[in-house]
């Protein structure tokens, strides 16, 4: 089959060019392999173009900044090959010629609410698919019954559907797939369980359009001449298929750690994925779901957008709360209940209200904290998770969130060892089981006063 090289150059492999498209930002990220650390990293916003014809990624900015970078990178450091993680719930469709049949659609676009009824009634339950029904594009499904109801001709001209990280692929090799890890993540196309399209493939008329479906750690293909000439990478440069960046964020404890544990991807979104957790009904109702990890096995996961909803309470604000704040935030139990961002999470449809009006900007980042950690623990709880509790990202430096979640589910730890999204990519080239390096948190001496706000938030909420 076209693209499917060995990845016997794996050993000669010593730093990989990771393509890092998350929601909020676009990243270039060079990772030494040896000790998967980022030695050089630029980014740009992902911003959504407004349309028309409808709010969509800009991918061609993102097309030049990527390849302006990666030939600074290639000329400073070397690179030995490339791997592309991106965030889920996003396909590019393209015409016979390879093109864009259609701008990429922003899975935050309220429009295929509109024919949500039409679309209900063809798509499949999650006892096949694994995967809740969320509102505007979240359901990749939803987004494609859409546009082709919305968009006379559109469904006639698609002539692939791609998902995200390997548009990316597409661009750099010219071969043509779809990832597993990107169609497990809410699709509403992927049978997770048996491993294959789901019915709604058909229904759409999509079967035969949906690019073959790859591992992720298989090689892709190598680098197209001219982007070689471009960018003065060799020619034979492998890029790997690619990954969904919570999976991304999950690859290095699947291939060195042993189960149970669960890993909570921080980012714009929380994703917490329990690995040899205890069996449990899984909720759809309260955004649960089953991923699917780079080697195809199902990963029962729940989550929330948890950094957009860091973002929106803090307002900028970059106040360091002190022990008063904290003291008070306990005592008067100053808190926020669900949901800051009600269109997902565990309590859908709730919206947020404060317990009592926080006196400073510390207490506001104290309660705003805490109330992460305790949607965390929430989203832990529905997925069964067992062991310890590995916090990854943005989150992971953040002491109150890291004091609450340890209180509450106990062995929490935080990778000091380079990991993430990019690391995780890179590991797709490298072909090695990395030795991650965690700490242990704490457990705080007032444990048991933060066990006590969390029942009584728990209670309330």
């Amino acid at each position: 089959m076209p693209g499917q090289q060995s990845r016997s150059n794996a050993e000669t492999v010593t730093r990989v060019a990771v393509i890092d498209i998350g929601k909020t930002n676009a990243k270039l990220a060079l990772v030494e392999g040896d000790t998967l650390r980022e030695v050089a990293v630029v980014s740009r916003p992902n911003t959504v173009r407004p349309g028309p014809p409808w709010p969509h990624f800009d991918l061609e900015g993102h097309w030049e900044f990527l390849l302006h970078h990666l030939a600074a990178f290639h000329a400073a450091h070397g690179v030995d090959a490339i791997s592309v993680t991106t965030h889920g719930a996003s396909v590019v469709l393209l015409d016979a010629s390879g093109g864009l049949a259609a701008p990429m659609l922003d899975y935050e676009n309220p429009g295929p609410d509109a024919l949500a009824a039409g679309y209900d009634a063809i798509r499949p339950p999650f006892a096949e698919t694994g995967s809740p029904r969320l509102p505007m594009g979240l359901n990749v499904g939803a987004q494609l019954f859409w546009l082709f109801e919305t968009q006379p001709g559109l469904r006639t001209a698609v002539a692939h559907v791609l998902t995200y990280p390997q548009y990316w692929g597409y661009r750099l090799t010219g071969e043509l797939a779809s990832d597993v890890t990107s169609l497990g993540c809410h699709t509403d196309l992927w049978n997770p369980w048996e491993g294959r399209l789901s019915s709604l493939a058909d229904r759409l008329g999509l079967a035969d359009r949906i690019a073959p479906v790859r591992r992720s750690g298989d090689v892709l293909g190598t680098l197209r001449g001219e982007l070689a000439a471009r960018t003065g990478l060799r020619r034979e440069t492998p890029v790997a298929v690619g990954i969904h960046d919570s999976n991304a964020s999950l690859h290095p404890y699947v291939l060195g750690r042993q189960s149970p544990f669960a890993v909570v991807s921080t980012g714009t979104w929380v994703v917490a994925m329990a690995i040899g957790g205890a069996a449990t009904r899984l909720d759809p109702a309260r955004d649960v779901l089953v991923n699917v990890n780079a080697f195809g096995a199902l990963v029962p996961s729940a989550r929330f957008m948890g950094g957009r909803e860091y973002e929106v309470i803090r307002a900028g604000s970059t106040a360091v709360p002190s022990d008063a704040d904290r003291r008070a935030a306990l005592s008067r139990r100053v808190a926020i209940l669900p949901s800051v961002e009600p269109g997902s999470g565990p309590f859908p449809g709730r919206r947020m209200r404060w317990t009592d009006a926080p006196a400073t900007e510390g207490e506001l980042l104290v309660a705003l904290s805490w109330y992460l950690a305790l949607m965390t623990g929430t989203c832990l709880d529905l997925v069964g998770a067992r062991g310890p509790v590995i916090v990854e990202g943005p989150f992971g430096g953040n002491p109150d969130y890291l004091d609450m979640l340890a209180s509450c589910v106990g062995a929490v730890e935080v990778a000091t060892s380079a990991t993430g999204t990019s690391a995780g990519a890179a590991l797709l080239c490298l072909g090695t089981t990395p030795r991650v390096v965690t700490r242990r948190v704490e457990t705080r001496a007032d444990a048991s006063l933060l066990r006590a706000y969390a029942a009584e938030w728990h209670r309330r909420a």
